[in-house]
């Protein structure tokens, strides 16, 4: 199935226009064409082509489907963004693949990284998220203090995986089916010491991920399919 991308379909009944140019002039598609929408939002929409033109395609709707949640929890994952960004949009892609909720990106004592712009990564998402026929975007968050971000409420289960010396819990032993997690995952430095001892004060539990010391990305990428490992 053959998805586009219309977060404001219910208001504007007009694909953007590079999912307009993807449908008319790539796929070659026609008025009255039936094609395939979602508003990442959690619904699926039919639609007939009522305009077909590359920059300003016109559809009308013929049924929304509302999809129910494919997973049992919510998972919102920050980690600290690495230097090469490839290596956060294979995160980024692969994680919605599986399913997450929210990602954000976390400045650390020992980032690598300072800044980012989301936009290459929120079009990464999106594609993801046609590719993998999910109805819903995950929501993304840029940069953000490390300090303010763990004395954010979170109505669910709070862990920090770190390399640290110390008592800690495998993350398929802390987290239970069902229950809402946060995931907090260091840059290649780690955490520092003041980062995790604030982190714990704010009610989060230390994790391991297992024995092997893991990249930042693949350690982001381990948390999201353990949860869902233990939805199963």
């Amino acid at each position: 199935m053959q998805l586009f991308y219309t977060p404001e379909i219910i208001t504007n009944q007009e694909l953007p226009k590079e999912e307009a140019k993807h449908c008319i002039r790539v796929l070659r598609l026609g008025e009255g064409s039936e094609i395939n929408l979602t508003d990442g939002k959690g619904n699926f929409h039919k639609a007939i082509i009522e305009q077909a033109h590359p920059k300003h395609c016109l559809v009308s709707i013929i049924e929304t489907i509302p999809q129910p949640s494919l997973w049992p929890f919510y998972l919102h994952i920050a980690v600290a963004p690495t230097k090469n960004m490839d290596r956060m949009e294979w995160f980024a892609e692969k994680a919605t693949e599986i399913g997450i909720d929210a990602i954000t990106f976390l400045n650390c004592r020992y980032s690598e990284r300072r800044e980012i712009k989301t936009e290459r990564i929120e079009k990464i998402l999106i594609s993801a998220m046609k590719q993998s026929l999910k109805a819903t975007l995950p929501s993304l968050n840029g940069m953000t203090d490390f300090k303010s971000f763990v004395k954010q409420s979170f109505e669910g289960k709070k862990f920090i995986a770190h390399c640290e010396p110390g008592e800690k819990r495998l993350l398929k032993q802390a987290c239970l089916p069902g229950e809402q997690a946060l995931i907090l995952i260091g840059p290649e430095g780690d955490f520092s010491s003041e980062e995790i001892e604030l982190a714990q004060k704010e009610g989060f539990i230390p994790i391991s991920l297992g024995e092997s010391r893991l990249r930042t990305e693949t350690a982001a990428l381990t948390a999201c399919q353990t949860v869902h490992f233990i939805n199963q």
